[in-house]
């Protein structure tokens, strides 16, 4: 029995509607669906009546949701103190971040900030979006950094979290240029011809971002599925290679095309997304002075950036 399983549970006695959980959840209906039925299979009984709505609970979840609220606690509660145990812990500062924004963005972005926050001690902790939102949601992080698309929006309750604007990425398609710098291929292809496409995996955030793109594109675009993995920085070794075409975050391809070796694939096609650093507000009896002054000193600089 996995401890997200009663999670999932308590949220769904809560709002009583799967989609809605599932959305605070931040995974699928259908995966959070199989999680609760997970939960029954090691119940070994219905904890959800599931002809009515709004849902409801049966007695044996009636049960299992006061004991669960109980056993969340103790756990959270648990894992405080043990955290308590290492000083140092009180001293680092962690950030949960996609890969994408891990590789290229976080490393220049924290040098920027020495002389306006100071030197801090963080933890990096490379994820998915989702689970790097995931990590926020359940306490294990101090603060998440994610790109955020208005066609892919965060669902993060704005009453429990709070977000500052950190800055803008473009997300464009590139490919390896050939001996004379031109594209070895470009967009958009044609039905007969579709380009060789190195694609996200599905379900990865950016590759959600580039579906958007490309149906919402004036032109049909046709691409020829031939690679996928969920790192923009796998994608981009492959297009250095040749295999194809791969959109990437301008900032992570940015020394490839100042030396040429990776060049735009078609104009027209990118779509922008904004980075953005979030934090679960805080309280007295949860505060970590290391992360409000960095907050705050952030926060600072940030409106001291923004033309008056």
């Amino acid at each position: 029995m996995e401890t997200k399983w009663l999670e999932d549970f308590v949220s769904l006695a809560e709002t009583r509607s799967f989609s809605r959980s599932a959305q605070l959840r931040h995974v699928t209906q259908p995966a959070f669906s199989r999680r609760i039925q997970s939960l029954e299979a090691w119940a070994g009984t219905d904890l959800v009546d599931r002809s009515s709505y709004p849902t409801r609970l049966t007695p044996a979840g009636k049960t299992l949701y006061e004991q669960a609220l109980e056993m969340l606690q103790s756990l959270q509660s648990a894992r405080a103190m043990l955290r308590a145990h290492t000083a140092a812990a009180q001293d680092v500062i962690e950030f949960a971040v996609p890969h994408s924004l891990a590789f290229t963005f976080f490393p220049s972005w924290l040098s920027g900030l020495r002389e306006a926050c100071g030197p801090i001690k963080s933890r990096l902790i490379a994820l998915n979006v989702h689970d790097a939102v995931m990590r926020l949601v359940e306490g294990s992080c101090d603060l998440l950094i994610a790109y955020h698309h208005t066609a892919q929006p965060i669902q993060l309750d704005a009453d429990r979290y709070e977000m500052l604007y950190l800055g803008r990425e473009l997300l464009s398609p590139y490919v390896r240029a050939d001996e004379s710098g031109a594209p070895r291929y470009t967009l958009p292809g044609t039905a007969a011809q579709p380009a060789p496409y190195l694609a996200y995996a599905p379900g990865a955030y950016l590759g959600r971002a580039v579906d958007h793109l490309v149906k919402q594109s004036a032109v049909p675009v046709h691409l020829d599925r031939i690679y996928e993995t969920d790192m923009a920085e796998g994608l981009k070794a492959m297009a250095l290679e040749g295999h194809g075409i791969a959109f990437l975050p301008a900032t992570s391809v940015r020394k490839d095309v100042r030396a040429k070796k990776l060049v735009s694939a078609g104009e027209g096609l990118e779509t922008a997304l904004e980075i953005r650093i979030y934090r679960e507000r805080p309280n007295a009896r949860k505060a970590k002075r290391p992360l409000e002054k960095f907050w705050s000193d952030l926060q600072q600089h940030l409106e001291a950036k923004v033309p008056r």
